[in-house]
């Protein structure tokens, strides 16, 4: 599994703006519904309400490659300038946790 978080920063709630019409839109649900896709899904951080958390999780590259090459990328990168969006990102790949499943409380 490959997780990205995308940090999505603005001014004045575009941040929170861009993820509720992403959600209204129905874009979200239709990304959600892609092949190989295991989340997709908004956090707000408590300590900064202009920052957005997107964790984005695929089953594999060739899920995320798909997803990069569909229409719905220019939805995206139309939304993001309309808010005037800035991001950061940080990159995940799953590996298996067996060793620290003592830690992990169910």
């Amino acid at each position: 599994m490959i997780t990205v978080n995308l940090y999505y920063k603005g001014v004045h709630g575009a941040a929170r703006a861009f993820a509720e019409e992403m959600e209204d839109a129905g874009i979200a649900d239709a990304i959600r519904a892609e092949e190989g896709n295991l989340r997709y899904q908004y956090f707000q951080p408590l300590d900064d309400a202009e920052t957005i958390l997107l964790i984005d999780s695929w089953k594999d590259q060739a899920a995320i490659d798909a997803h990069h090459a569909s229409p719905m990328m220019a939805q995206i990168a139309a939304l993001r300038e309309k808010y005037d969006l800035h991001m950061s990102v940080e990159r995940f790949v799953s590996e298996d946790i067996g060793v620290d499943e003592r830690f992990i409380r169910k």
